[in-house]
C-alpha cells in the first residue's frame, strides 16, 4: 500500500550485466554477509512523500520511494546515520513509472481496484519479468540504498487475471531474495504472513500493515526469534493514537517489534510509542 502520486520526471534506468537467475534461497550460514542485515529493535519510519536531502528523521531506518528519492538524498540520510530502504512494487505495474516498456503486455493483468493506477503482473512468468525487475533493483543499487521493500507480494489472493498460487508466490520471492542479495541489497517480507515459516531465514526483516488491528502480529515472531526486525505499521483510519499507545506499544515492546502509527497515505506524519 502507498500513496498515489505522479513522477515529476523520467528516471533514466540503466541496464545491468547478466545476473544469476538461480532459484535457490541463499543460506545465511554459507554466504558472506555482503548486504545490510539489521537486528531486532532498530527503529523505523516510513515516508513515501517526496523527500529531499534536508529532511530529518529520528529513527535508525527510513523507508522511502525508490524512484522519487535521489542518490543525493540517500547519501544525505546516510550522512545522518540512517539506513535507507527503497520502496518499490514488484507485483504490480504503476502506470506513472517510466519503465513499463520493459514488460511484455502478456504479463500485465487486471487493475488493482484499491490503486487504480496499477495493474497486477503475472509473476509466474519470471523470464518475462526479469529485465524489469533487474532494471529496478539496479537503479536502487546505483542510488546507494541499503535494502528493498518489495510491495504487492499477495497476488495469489487477489483478482489479477491470472491463476497465481501461493507456490508461485514462493518461487517469486526466492528469485527476489537471490537477486537482491546478489546485488548487495537487503530485502524484507512485506505482509503476507503465510510466507513467514518458509522465508524468515532468507528475508532480512519484515514489514507489516494493520497486523495488530487485524490480529496476526504473532505470525511474524519467527523473525524476532532469528534476531531480525519486524517493522509494525498501524494506520490512523483504523486506530486512534490513544489505542495505539495503550495496546500496540506495550505488546510491541514485549515482542521487540518496532512500531509506528501512520496516515494511510504514508506522508511525513508519524506517531511513535512514548
Amino acid at each position: 500500500m502507498k500513496p498515489m502520486h505522479f513522477i515529476a520526471g523520467l528516471i533514466l534506468l540503466t541496464s545491468c550485466s547478466k545476473t544469476s537467475t538461480t532459484t535457490t534461497v541463499p543460506d545465511p550460514e554459507k554466504n558472506a554477509a555482503t548486504w545490510w542485515q539489521p537486528v531486532a529493535g532498530v527503529t523505523f519510519d516510513w515516508d513515501l512523500a517526496n523527500i529531499s536531502s534536508t529532511d530529518t528523521f529520528t529513527t535508525d531506518v527510513v523507508d522511502v520511494d525508490a524512484f522519487e528519492t535521489t542518490k543525493a538524498t540517500v547519501d544525505a540520510l546516510h550522512a545522518k546515520g540512517k539506513m535507507v530502504i527503497a520502496y518499490v512494487s514488484v507485483g504490480t505495474l504503476e502506470n506513472y513509472r517510466p519503465d513499463s516498456a520493459l514488460l511484455p503486455p502478456s504479463v500485465i493483468g487486471k487493475i488493482y481496484p484499491e490503486w487504480p493506477d496499477e495493474r497486477w503482473l503475472d509473476i509466474r512468468h519470471l523470464d518475462s519479468m526479469k529485465p524489469w525487475l533487474i532494471s529496478r533493483f539496479t537503479m536502487i543499487r546505483q542510488k546507494g540504498f541499503d535494502a528493498i521493500e518489495p510491495d504487492n507480494l499477495d497476488a495469489y489472493e487477489n483478482e489479477t487475471g491470472f491463476d497465481i498460487s501461493i507456490t508461485d508466490t514462493k518461487a517469486f520471492c526466492t528469485y527476489l531474495i537471490t537477486l537482491a542479495h546478489s546485488m548487495g541489497l537487503g530485502i524484507g517480507q512485506k505482509n503476507v504472513s503465510e510466507l513467514t515459516d518458509d522465508f524468515s531465514s532468507s528475508f532480512d526483516w519484515a514489514l507489516t500493515e494493520d497486523a495488530f488491528d487485524q490480529g496476526w502480529q504473532d505470525d511474524m515472531l519467527p523473525y524476532i526469534t532469528k534476531n531480525k526486525p519486524v517493522f509494525v505499521t498501524e494506520y490512523t483510519d483504523e486506530m486512534t493514537q490513544a489505542k495505539f499507545q495503550s495496546t500496540v506499544c506495550p505488546a510491541a515492546k514485549t515482542k521487540k517489534f518496532s512500531a509506528v502509527l501512520k496516515k494511510r497515505d504514508l506522508d511525513k506524519w508519524s506517531y511513535f510509542c512514548q
